[in-house]
């Protein structure tokens, strides 16, 4: 298992930036797919982003794509999502995950989840 935490949430006005971080703790982590996903108040929860251990391939979802890059320092067990040009929409709670079963952009997937990290965007 991986344990993980997210941090770098925050209020942030539209056309802004923000960097989320996930801090893992396990030796397996290097070899876990990682993921970001969001949940806004009364949606459910989709998927942003994600990187393959083996080879980092990124995946993105159409949303952020441009503007959001997600990246992963396996040497030190972290996770970063960069964030830019935020707008109104981008507003939800930010989880990053990490799956045993190799990279999706489906939640069931991951079976490691962070506690969520508030991003707020105003306009």
């Amino acid at each position: 298992q991986v344990q993980l935490v997210e941090s770098g949430g925050g209020l942030v006005q539209a056309g802004g930036s923000l960097r989320l971080s996930c801090a893992a703790s396990g030796r397996t982590f290097s070899t876990y797919a990682m993921g970001w996903f969001r949940q806004a108040p009364g949606k459910e929860r989709e998927f942003v982003a994600a990187v393959r251990w083996s080879d980092g391939n990124t995946y993105y979802a159409d949303s952020v794509k441009g503007r959001f890059t997600i990246s992963r320092d396996n040497a030190k067990n972290t996770g970063d999502l960069q964030m830019n040009s935020l707008n109104p929409e981008d507003t939800a709670i930010y989880y990053c995950a990490a799956s045993a079963f190799g990279v999706s952009i489906k939640s069931a997937i991951y079976n490691n989840w962070g506690q969520g990290t508030q991003v707020t965007v105003s306009s």
